[in-house]
């Protein structure tokens, strides 16, 4: 399951939650993919990010004014040290 996409201020991107496979609902605590996509090709994302995350991870549009940039939530299970927070980039823009 993939939770709904957040468009970047010019329209040309998206970012996303995407689920592991049978995921229901949108639960906390998992291995999830934060996707990068251009909206004018949804099937074939630009990148990845595998993150410790799930519900809370992308819930608000987080996208720079300049569409450059979205940050995002990652957070550590209970055996993992908190990373430190950094801004999603996309190289070509």
């Amino acid at each position: 399951m993939d939770w709904f996409p957040h468009l970047s201020p010019d329209g040309s991107l998206a970012s996303y939650v995407r689920f592991p496979a049978g995921t229901q609902g949108h639960p906390a605590d998992l291995p999830v993919d934060v996707v990068l996509v251009a909206t004018d090709d949804w099937a074939t994302p630009l990148q990845t990010w595998p993150v410790s995350g799930g519900q809370g991870t992308l819930n608000v549009n987080s996208w720079s004014l300049a569409s450059d940039r979205f940050a995002c939530v990652a957070y550590p299970g209970r055996e993992q040290p908190a990373a430190e927070p950094e801004a999603r980039r996309h190289p070509g823009h």
